[in-house]
Formats: C-alpha cells, sequence, structure tokens
C-alpha cells in the first residue's frame, strides 16, 4: 500500500509587501482559497514558495500565519531547504512545536552528496522524528537525483518516507522508482503525470494547472484519451507561461507561479525576495493573451 494519498498537491506562495513583508492578509486569504478550489493537500516553503530564501525568523513568522489560517480539514507540508542539515533539523524542530507533522525535504545542494552521505541526511531527518511523514523533492538543483534503487534502500530504514515529488518527463526515472520503491506516494508534474498515470498510481504536482483549478481536478481525474487531450493542452500553456516572461532575467519556480495565482487572484503580488528577479504585472496579460482559446478569461 501507498504510504500516503493520491491527490493534487498545491503550493501556497508567499506575497511580499514592497517593503518585502510577509502581506499576510493575502497571504491567509489565498491559502483558504486554494484549500477550497484546488486541493487540501498544501505545502509552505518549497522552491515555488520560496523555501530557500525565507530566514529563520520569517520561516517561523510565516509558518505560524499558515497554521492559523488553515481550514480544519486541510492536510498541510512544511518545504525544509538549507545548505545546512542543522537549520532543517531546527525548522522541523519548530514546525513540531506549531503543530505540525508533514515535511517536504530536499538534499543540500552545495555539492552532490554521496550514498553514504545521503543515507545520513535521511537518518537525521527521518529517523531522528519517528512520529513526523516526509516527502522527498528529488530535483536537479540538489546536484544529485536519487534513483529507484536509493529509495528501495530509504523505505526500507524509514517507514515515515512517504512520498517523493518530481518535475520533467522522465519516463523511465519515474517508472524505476515507482516500481522499485511502490510504496511511496509519486507526485509528478503536467507532463509526467500524464506519462504515468495509466500505468500506475501517482499524485498530481500542481504546477502549470494551478492556473486554472477547474481544469487541475479535471486532469487529476482524466485518463486515456482524455488525459492525454489535456496533456496537449497544458503544452500549450507551458508555451504561453515561457513568452510572458524573459527566462534569462526570470528564472524562479516562484514567478511562475506567482502569474498562475495573479491571473485567479489580481491583488497577489510578483515579487520575489531579493536579489532574485521578477517580471512585470504586464506578465499576467501577456499570459493570457497566449493561452489556448478555450483558457482565456474572456472566452
Amino acid at each position: 500500500m501507498k504510504r500516503y494519498p493520491n491527490v493534487i498537491l498545491a503550493t501556497c506562495p508567499v506575497p511580499w509587501t514592497v517593503r518585502y513583508e510577509l502581506d499576510e492578509l493575502t497571504f491567509q486569504q489565498t491559502v483558504k482559497w486554494i484549500c477550497s478550489q484546488l486541493s487540501n493537500y498544501v505545502y509552505l516553503f518549497g522552491t515555488a514558495g520560496e523555501g530557500y530564501a525565507v530566514t529563520n525568523r520569517q520561516f517561523t513568522a510565516i509558518a505560524k500565519s499558515f497554521r492559523h489560517c488553515l481550514p480544519s480539514q486541510s492536510h498541510p507540508m512544511i518545504g525544509l531547504i538549507s545548505l545546512s542539515l542543522g537549520t532543517i533539523i531546527e525548522r522541523i524542530e519548530c514546525g513540531r512545536d506549531l503543530g505540525f507533522h508533514d515535511y517536504q525535504l530536499s538534499l543540500p545542494s552545495w555539492g552532490a552528496l554521496t550514498d553514504r552521505e545521503v543515507d545520513a541526511f535521511f537518518a537525521e531527518t527521518c529517523g531522528r522524528f519517528p512520529d513526523c511523514r516526509f516527502l522527498h523533492y528529488n530535483l536537479a538543483r540538489a546536484k544529485r537525483l536519487l534513483k529507484g534503487d536509493d529509495y528501495a534502500r530509504l523505505v526500507s530504514r524509514h517507514p515515515n518516507l512517504v512520498a517523493v515529488k518530481m518535475g520533467g518527463e522522465d519516463a523511465a526515472a519515474f517508472a524505476d522508482i515507482l516500481t522499485k520503491a511502490p510504496e511511496l506516494q509519486c507526485f509528478f508534474t503536467e507532463f509526467g503525470f500524464a506519462a504515468m498515470r495509466d500505468r500506475f498510481e501517482c499524485g498530481l504536482l500542481a504546477a502549470l494547472s494551478a492556473a486554472d483549478h477547474k481544469r487541475a481536478r479535471a486532469y487529476f481525474a482524466a485518463r486515456g484519451d482524455d488525459l492525454r487531450q489535456g496533456c496537449e493542452e497544458f503544452r500549450a500553456v507551458h508555451r504561453a507561461i515561457k513568452a510572458a516572461i524573459d527566462p534569462a532575467e526570470t528564472h524562479m519556480d516562484g514567478a511562475y507561479d506567482k502569474i498562475y495565482i495573479k491571473r485567479l487572484r489580481p491583488g497577489f503580488p510578483l515579487r520575489l525576495l531579493p536579489p532574485y528577479s521578477f517580471p512585470d504585472d504586464g506578465a499576467v496579460d501577456r499570459f493570457e493573451k497566449g493561452l489556448p482559446s478555450a483558457w482565456r478569461r474572456s472566452s
């Protein structure tokens, strides 16, 4: 049996004021809206949520605000991104004090971890906190992509390692993990989901689909020809977002996710914490004009 449910997993980006302080009212309203319109399985401080950029003070304050506004039926997760394992441990301890028990891990990215270092990392997170559940974000930015054999070894040692999330379209790598570590729930973005869902149980990591929550839910439920047709629509959405912003200037995940939210909630600011660049507000209009005609709000 899978260790985590088959659901849509949704990120909660953080809105910043002109002084780069938390816009708490907008943040809490957006979290409630995502939970009601897209998914009750939400996470804070992934790459789209700028978990790599917040200070410990910001981490604590925003996590408190997140906890305060979550609907009772929600299933929240806290992201942990740091070069320091000690900082990650401290943030888990902070999250536990606030009542969080699900966490999203990313490997430290200063240098690619060896097998021995990977095992030590999971021992000091999953092993240290057996009362918590952990999802691993397996991404190239960490300089070490884990494979099926890695996860097979880790799940045998850590029953609270429950899920993996991955972007891209490497169907062979996805199938390797799904086959060798079948206990893990795997979350893929739209293209990976389309490649795997008819053969394996897997969840949807809402990326492009965060731009239209109704279509996201329909895509999650689709199979066969409907799934393939939906995938082609998302390829058009992908082209639209790439055309809307300059990737040479704006390259962080959060820039994309904030455009998707602002399309649906115009008051949401596009700012990213310095030094990272973010697009101008016109990017939302450019994105809208590039979408398939059936997606456009004026249609």
